[in-house]
């Protein structure tokens, strides 16, 4: 395998390793700051720049394997057809390798075009999730907080209520105990014989 087919086989891998890392049940708290680190790093901009020229070259290359594969495709069919050059085994041995190492360059090439396109969709969507469970956390605190004050505000309004009503049962009993304390008063001035008047004066 050529030099540039070693490299293309190397990306593939490497971009195997990623989503396998992207999919990976990671924790929160690591997936979001591992995403966040993708996203914000310097580093990693200029990686993503390479890795997109070199994406350029792969599919240069992916273009070339077709028309390789195509190429020696028509030539065994064209030798098949003529009967004239297949007979030899070595010959027919040399058309099937040669056809072999062209799907395996086109099958190479395409497999690292493809799965640059779903790493890099992935990526994406796992990032608005983890935006998106972020947003739903806050939305979570606050409902929770609002929620909280609404209950304390509705057990201070019960406890509101509660002292009015204490209140009104005290000035009942006060009012009660007054008029008793009156009835009483006029029942002793009665059966002593003094007045409310000479009371006051005394």
């Amino acid at each position: 395998m050529t030099i540039y087919y070693s490299l293309t086989f190397m990306l593939l891998a490497s971009e195997m390793a990623a989503f396998c890392i992207f999919v990976a049940p990671l924790p929160f708290n690591v997936r979001r700051k591992l995403f966040r680190f993708l996203s914000e790093s310097p580093i990693t901009a200029k990686v993503a720049y390479g890795l997109k020229i070199s994406f350029i070259f792969v599919a240069i290359l992916f273009v070339d394997a077709l028309q390789r594969m195509f190429r020696i495709t028509t030539e065994v069919e064209a030798a098949k057809a003529s009967g004239q050059g297949m007979q030899d085994v070595r010959t027919e041995t040399s058309f099937a390798a040669r056809k072999f190492y062209a799907q395996r360059n086109v099958y190479l090439t395409g497999f690292c075009l493809f799965l640059s396109l779903v790493l890099t969709r992935t990526f994406y969507i796992i990032q608005d999730l983890i935006h998106t469970q972020d947003e739903y956390a806050k939305l979570k605190k606050a409902t929770a907080n609002n929620s909280r004050g609404n209950l304390v505000a509705g057990e201070q309004t019960k406890e509101i209520e509660r002292l009015k009503k204490d209140l009104e049962t005290l000035k009942a009993q006060a009012r009660s105990q007054a008029a008793e304390y009156d009835r009483l008063a006029d029942q002793y001035n009665k059966e002593t014989g003094n007045s409310p008047s000479d009371k006051r004066v005394d």
